[in-house]
């Protein structure tokens, strides 16, 4: 069973088009990761997958309703969507068990006792339980992500985004926050992914789609466009990549 279909998507803003004729379809309990350089357009299409930023052709499917459709309900819809995004958008003036608790209480109608136990088990099961009560500053950002992480898994989504989750923190927080994910993907978690952590990449994917200029122009199991790419452009951007990472 397909969870999303991408379906000839194109999105432009103004004049500059950044995903054009993009399909992609992902089966239920996989995990989808999405590389490319910068500008290749990988946040914009998770932004476009949760209706974020509006496509203007194509359309895009969740369970078999086309959420594109200009008769949806926007917020009916992100309900079955979680995203993680680069920045951890925590609320500041809110504990981390409050931040977590929020979206169930006011938008899927959990109770506070029933919310804030469930917070608690994912807290605990992924070493956090002791910063129920702290503010996000008084955590790392390795931290704060994972609390970020816990916050869009709490709502029991249908489909996880995580949008560079690790690029703004510091090489030594990078591993703590990608185990998290690890061990959605072993939940069968249904997850879209961007990355440009080749060997999580080979971890976690069943498919990978390298991104260039607004389309997919390779992909395949990790096996193959990570390990062993077939097209040049491939070849040359995680040739760049390994590089980098030797710097």
């Amino acid at each position: 069973m397909n969870v999303l279909e991408v379906r000839n998507v194109r999105k432009c803003f103004g004049t500059d088009v950044v995903l054009e004729d993009l399909s992609l379809t992902v089966p239920e309990h996989t995990a989808t990761v999405l590389i490319g350089a910068s500008g290749s357009g990988k946040s914009t299409l998770l932004r476009c997958i949760n209706l974020l930023d509006d496509i203007d052709d194509g359309s895009i499917v969740l369970d078999g309703q086309e959420i594109t459709d200009p008769a949806i309900d926007v917020d009916v819809i992100r309900r079955r969507l979680g995203m993680v995004f680069q920045s951890f958008n925590l609320f500041p003036h809110m504990s981390v068990l409050d931040n977590i608790t929020l979206s169930p209480i006011w938008v899927h109608g959990v109770s506070k006792d029933e919310a804030q136990s469930q917070a608690m088990e994912l807290l605990k099961r992924f070493d956090l339980g002791d910063k129920a009560q702290q503010f996000p500053d008084r955590l790392s950002g390795g931290q704060q992500q994972r609390v970020a992480i816990i916050r869009s898994i709490a709502v029991r989504p249908r489909l996880l985004l995580l949008d560079e989750v690790t690029s703004a923190l510091d090489p030594v927080l990078v591993n703590e926050v990608l185990s998290i994910v690890r061990d959605l993907k072993q939940d069968g978690m249904t997850m879209v992914l961007a990355t440009h952590e080749m060997g999580f990449a080979t971890q976690v994917a069943d498919e990978v789609c390298f991104l260039e200029s607004g389309r997919i122009v390779e992909r395949g199991p990790a096996s193959q466009v990570i390990s062993n790419p077939q097209l040049p452009q491939t070849q040359e951007f995680l040739k760049r990549v390994h590089e980098a990472g030797r710097l």
